[in-house]
């Protein structure tokens, strides 16, 4: 302002010619011959640089636009950068212009979409999304990272949530079929991503279902609908759920015994949830839930196998070979075909229909898992192999081991392992009696177990002294 004050005074109060005038200020001429006559004032300026940008023509815009539409049907790292569209420009349709100006439209027009979203409205029983979450959990003691699988109904928001160990195709199975009977019935569709445990090829609506997942779809009725790739919006409604449980059910870190007594707490989570009340509803979830009932597809009579089924032969320890680990059946069923049925969180050997067996799933690698109980009728037949049975050391106590070791014969020691078998840890607290003994059997730890079986087995009833207090009143009145 005060440069321009003073060109103007120097204009309208002296002779000075504008070269003199730019001299004295120590400005350019030109600067001086824009301001001259006043038609121009400082306080008013054009937006930008005030050249039109003539290169980016609205040919140019379209061909970006068909550029950033056609990566909603590609993989993300296989999308349109600013710098492949140039390339792409200047290769196809001879753009003469910089790169710098098509990374700006770029960005114009990636911004008018960015985080704005459609609002989307279901129909009772319409559809269900379903999603993977991860979580920390203190399990047995030891402190390790579990699968949440959640489901969400889109009309009412009612859940649905369980833990497994892996995001398997077991799993991914099992959860729907006890999410479809936690909702009691079938919806008309089902969202999912693109994961590999559903998806054998293809993305998006191009997405191929895996074999299991088209049996199941079909056996329930419902029509697998897959999502763009990097397109969470697309199932959002389950993506918050994922960090509605981790905040709210994982917080502090559960400390539990088993996945099983797990999953029982995540589905009273699920029963108090349908008390909430979602924003800008008239009703709780529980009671849009219940409004969902009549629209459900009706679950088939016949439950779907979810589990990975296999015929594997005992080998002649007894022992079932599954999934990178070897699971012992009972001795008799050794070189015999079992049926293998793996789930998400479980092995369940069968055989002739019947289980034998039945463990939790380990996904380690190499691992064996004993049964006591499967070899103990082998090791009263063979009782010398008790110093050095692998079914012994790896499932008693280190404590009991000790002094199992310590018994007088192999027999003595067949006969503890009876009575551990009986009544289980409980006999550890007998050790410290026995050990008193300078020879040990069997016996000397059985007396004490017994006695305390017979005392418990006996019913001991009360006195009634009513009838007595009556005759002394008697006898009073006498």
């Amino acid at each position: 302002m005060e440069i321009y004050e003073k060109i103007r005074y120097y204009r309208e109060h002296t002779d000075f010619s504008q070269r003199n005038v730019a001299k004295i200020l120590g400005i350019s001429r030109n600067t001086v011959k824009k301001y001259w006559e006043g038609r121009t004032v400082p306080w008013e300026r054009k937006p930008g640089s005030g050249r039109k940008n003539d290169i980016i023509t609205d040919d140019v815009k379209a061909f970006i636009m068909k550029c950033l539409d056609s990566d909603q049907k590609a993989p993300r790292k296989q999308q349109h950068t600013a710098h492949k569209i140039y390339t792409r420009l200047v290769a196809e349709c001879g753009f003469d212009g910089c790169e710098a100006s098509v990374r700006r439209t770029v960005a114009e027009l990636k911004g008018k979409v960015s985080n704005v979203f459609v609002p989307l409205s279901y129909d009772p029983a319409e559809a269900v999304q379903v999603d993977w979450g991860e979580a920390t959990v203190i399990l047995g003691g030891i402190r390790q990272k579990i699968q949440i699988w959640c489901m969400r109904e889109c009309h009412s928001g009612d859940i649905f949530v369980s833990a497994f160990y892996r995001q398997n195709e077991e799993s991914f199975l099992e959860g729907i079929v006890k999410g479809l009977e936690h909702f009691g019935g079938t919806p008309q569709k089902i969202i999912f991503d693109n994961a590999r445990v559903a998806v054998k090829e293809g993305f998006g609506c191009h997405a191929k279902a895996t074999d299991k997942y088209l049996s199941l779809s079909a056996h329930y009725s419902f029509k697998p609908v897959f999502c763009n790739p990097a397109q969470g919006h697309e199932k959002g409604l389950v993506e918050g759920l994922v960090g509605l449980v981790r905040r709210n059910f994982f917080v502090p870190v559960p400390n539990i015994s088993t996945i099983d007594e797990l999953n029982e707490k995540l589905l009273e989570y699920c029963a108090v949830y349908r008390n909430h009340k979602i924003p800008g509803k008239d009703l709780t979830v529980g009671e849009m839930a219940e409004n969902c009932k009549e629209h459900w597809i009706p679950l088939p009579p016949y439950r779907y196998d979810t589990s990975n089924t296999l015929q594997i032969k005992a080998d002649d320890f007894s022992l079932v070979r599954f999934d990178h680990n070897k699971y012992a059946v009972p001795y008799q069923y050794s070189s015999k075909m079992i049926t293998v049925k793996g789930s998400g969180n479980q092995v369940i050997m069968l055989f002739r229909g019947e289980i034998i067996a039945k463990y939790d799933r380990d996904y380690r690698h190499n691992q064996t898992h004993y049964r006591l109980e499967h070899y103990i009728g082998l090791i009263e037949k063979r009782p010398r192999s008790v110093y050095n049975a692998a079914p012994i050391k790896k499932t008693v106590p280190t404590e009991l081991y000790q002094f199992l070791m310590k018994l007088s014969s192999p027999k003595e020691i067949v006969k503890v392992l009876r009575l551990y078998l009986d009544i289980g840890n409980a006999v550890l607290k007998h050790l410290p009696y026995a050990d008193s003994y300078n020879t040990l059997y069997a016996g000397v730890i059985g007396s004490p177990v017994r006695k305390i079986q017979i005392e418990s087995s006996i019913g001991i009833v009360p006195p009634d002294l009513k009838r007595y207090d009556s005759l002394l009143k008697g006898g009073d009145a006498v």
